[in-house]
């Protein structure tokens, strides 16, 4: 088999960003999902467009970035490929222009950071709602065991695609499963039937990527029971192009700012949002600045633990 379509025909292009990005680390959130694979010829995506479901591979040649692409999908693809390297994010991220401090110096190590836009609302729900309160290694292997169970091998070549690319389940598979399917999975029935909401709103939820405005694609999202504000702009990070989306609520990221930009070990989120007020328009790119860092705050008292659903 070839995967969904049957298509082994091919589309490709090749641009050049202008100021220049770094592929690897714009798409590197996925990078631990078996939807997104890094190989020495570049970044693997299997994503499902409005045109069907797709095989990407993103190569970066110097200061050109060569796409190629797989499945009925493929000319879609290939069409907003700068899109969802976070090519359109290049004059927003030129004119960011921190004080000398910490977050000047961090933007300066990293000239390549890019917000993606890549368009795929719901392939950027459904690992967040499985984040949903939970640790992320126990989300991250939920969606792995989904994947495998549910998803599909990519189109493409199989002496070409890698074997390890998996196609994320379609909507329409995960909202005809009843709650108990997700448990296997370390689901419980909360978020599962989120899950299978969303699913059964994927026209709403995928409508809502044409819009201009990040906070109103947000907004349109929070209409949905059990997506909240910490949930779309975990997917506005990725999937709508927005620099300045916060998550409010994170476990986390409170500590983090507090920590980085004012010495103090713990925070809040009301701290978080004062701390990071003068980067109005860019406050989800600090973020991400942040985290890639890599400095925590230092940790008191135990970790999360890990939950066994299943067993319940």
């Amino acid at each position: 088999m070839s995967g969904p379509g049957g298509s082994e025909q091919r589309a490709e292009r090749t641009f050049r960003p202008c100021p220049p990005l770094d592929v690897r680390l714009n798409l590197g959130r996925g990078a631990r999902r078996p939807t997104t694979l890094s190989s020495p010829l570049g970044v693997w995506r299997a994503t499902r467009t409005p045109e069907g479901a797709a095989t990407v591979l993103y190569r970066q040649q110097g200061a050109e970035v060569q796409v190629v692409a797989w499945g009925p999908g493929r000319a879609w693809a290939v069409e907003h490929a700068p899109a969802a390297v976070g090519d359109r994010d290049g004059e927003a991220a030129a004119g960011f222009a921190p004080s000398p401090g910490l977050v000047h110096d961090l933007h300066r190590r990293r000239p390549g950071l890019r917000i993606t836009r890549t368009g795929a609302v719901f392939e950027a729900l459904l690992p967040t709602i499985l984040e949903q309160k939970v640790i992320g290694i126990e989300a991250r292997r939920s969606y792995r065991g989904l994947v495998r169970r549910f998803g599909q091998r990519p189109p493409g070549p199989a002496t070409v695609v890698p074997p390890q690319l998996r196609l994320g389940p379609a909507p329409e598979v995960l909202a005809e499963l009843p709650a108990w399917a997700f448990h296997p999975f370390g689901v419980e029935a909360k978020r599962a039937d989120t899950i299978r909401l969303v699913a059964r709103l994927v026209d709403h939820v995928e409508a809502v990527a044409a819009l201009d405005s990040p906070a109103d694609a947000r907004a349109g999202l929070e209409l949905i029971p059990g997506i909240g504000p910490w949930t779309s702009a975990e997917v506005a990070g990725v999937a709508l192009g927005d620099a300045d989306a916060v998550s409010v609520g994170d476990y986390h990221l409170p500590n983090l700012v507090s920590w980085r930009l004012a010495g103090e070990p713990r925070g809040g989120d009301a701290r978080m949002l004062e701390l990071l007020a003068p980067y109005a328009g860019h406050r989800g790119r600090v973020l991400r600045l942040l985290e890639l860092d890599g400095v925590k705050a230092p940790r008191y008292g135990p970790r999360l633990p890990l939950r066994h659903v299943a067993a319940g």
